[in-house]
Order: C-alpha cells, then structure tokens, then sequence
C-alpha cells in the first residue's frame, strides 16, 4: 500500500504492521519520489550509488555506508541518483516495539533517532571501525527473509542486538555524527519552533513576525524548503500528534484542543480524511488490538 503526493498534503507512505520489516533494495531505474511521512521510525544503509536526501528541510549528499535516521512523522524525500543503480538496506521499525523492547530503564533503544533529530539525520560508518554493525544488518536482513526453528523469535534477537551495536557505535564515536547539510536555516528553524507549539496560534501573520519575513515571501521560502504550504505541514503534524494523545488517557475533544484545533469538527473531518477513520474508531480499534 504506498500512498503519493495529492495536492499540496503529504502523504503517508509504506506500511508496518509487523514490528519491524528489512528491505534489501537495488533500483536501476525509479520515479521521483514525493515528499511523504511514516507512522514509523526508519533506517536506511546506502550500500551503492549516490543519493540526495532531505529530511524536514535538511538536504544531505549520501555515499556508500552512510546511515540515515528518519524518525516517525519526519517529512523527507530521497532524491537518488540514477546515474548508477541506487541500492540500500532499509528497516522500518515500530517506535512501540522500540519502547517494548527497552523497558522502562533510562536507556533506549530509541537513542539514536534522539540523536540524529538533535544532530545530523546521517551518519558515516567508516571502514574498520564498524565492521560489526554492518555485519549484523546484513545477518538480519538474511534472517527476516528465512524460515526455520523459531525464526521470528530469532530475528527480533538479532534485530535487538543490532539495535544495541548501532547505539554503542554511536556513543563511542565510531560512528561519524558530523555529516554536513544544507538548509534553509531561517526555516529549519521555523520547523523546529512549529513542533514544539503545535498547541499555539500558528497563523502565518504569528509565523512571518516571528521570522522577520513577509508572509508572502514566507510562504513561497517555506514551500521551496519544505515542500508544501504552511497550513499543510502544520495541520499534518499536529494529527501525526493527535494520533500519539489518542493512545493515552483524555477526551477526544480535549486531545483536539491540545493539538491545536480550534473546534472539534474541524479537527475529527481533518483525521478521518487523513487516516479514513475517526478519532474514536482509531481509539477504539487499538484498544481492541491492546486487549
């Protein structure tokens, strides 16, 4: 099921329904790929070819061996080039598996994500000094696709043990964190300063004083770098959100006003456009999936 670019509304694309998948993909030929969202937490290896990729208005060269982290809700776009064929590992990985399988301790397995959200969106794994990390995706990547005793458990054991290497690697620094960027900065900030109020007024008149920049002139500098309006990029968070709050406690119509909607109705047709169901059935089926 992959869902395209409509309009000027980001789409989501791909599907989990497993706690984790591996791809082992090698395209010589493919269609440009829109800007798109997950439910999902991804990792993604180039293991040939180069690539562009640009995650929440961050655009990165890639080379063989560097890592990606896009993180659930992140809007990116890989921007390959086909000059020679584009072949990479890819895990998507359920950020509740994530959270199941750390416990409730201080350390997650999550970290890496934290960090690359902090930091840098690609890292560089440098011949020598991660030799296990990249043996242990490729050992996963063959398990997933095998059947045998017990392979599902198998694999989630592998795949909480690459976790594990990866995060490692990461904090020891054999990982290289400082892959360079290009970005728009005024809107990266931007961005940055949406997520954090999605609750607040978020109009463009609050947004174009806060950036010292005409609205229009605003507009036009956040579409280029973002790849959609303002209003789009805003209401898609905030039901990426409310999708999050509704798998807690609260009323549905407090979860609306936390998000930043004005009035529920306008807050329930937006979901249910976005996700083809309503607040309270999205609520409902998975506290029947819970029980």
């Amino acid at each position: 099921m992959e869902a395209g670019y409509v309009g000027n509304a980001y789409q989501k694309r791909g599907y989990l329904i497993e706690d984790f998948r591996v791809f082992h993909i090698k395209d010589s030929t493919m269609e440009p790929i829109p800007f798109h969202y997950h439910d999902f937490n991804k990792i993604i290896l180039l293991v040939s070819g180069h690539s562009g990729y640009i995650i929440e208005g961050r655009s990165y060269d890639l080379v063989p061996r560097d890592i990606v982290f896009v993180s659930a809700g992140e809007i990116h776009r890989p921007v390959p080039d086909m000059a020679e064929p584009y072949e990479r590992i890819v895990i998507y990985i359920s950020p509740d598996f994530l959270s199941r399988l750390s416990g409730d301790g201080d350390e997650q397995l999550s970290l890496c994500f934290k960090m690359a959200k902090a930091g840098s969106s690609v890292m560089h794994a440098a011949p020598g000094q991660t030799h296990d990390i990249l043996y242990h995706m490729d050992k996963l990547e063959k398990a997933v696709s095998e059947s045998g005793f017990m392979n599902d458990l198998y694999s989630r054991a592998l795949f909480a043990e690459f976790m594990i290497l990866l995060n490692r690697a990461i904090l020891s620094k054999e990982v290289d964190r400082g892959h360079q960027f290009s970005a728009d900065e005024k809107i990266v900030d931007l961005l940055k300063y949406i997520n954090n109020h999605l609750s607040d007024d978020l109009s463009i008149d609050i947004l174009a004083q806060r950036s010292y920049l005409s609205r229009y002139y605003l507009m036009r500098r956040f579409k280029a770098a973002a790849g959609c309006s303002i209003h789009q990029y805003i209401q898609d968070k905030r039901l990426l959100l409310a999708k999050n709050l509704l798998l807690q406690d609260g009323t549905i119509q407090q979860i609306s006003m936390q998000c930043g909607f004005k009035d529920y109705t306008t807050f329930a047709r937006a979901f249910k456009k976005a996700f083809s169901c309503t607040p309270g059935e999205y609520r409902e089926r998975y506290m029947e999936e819970k029980s």
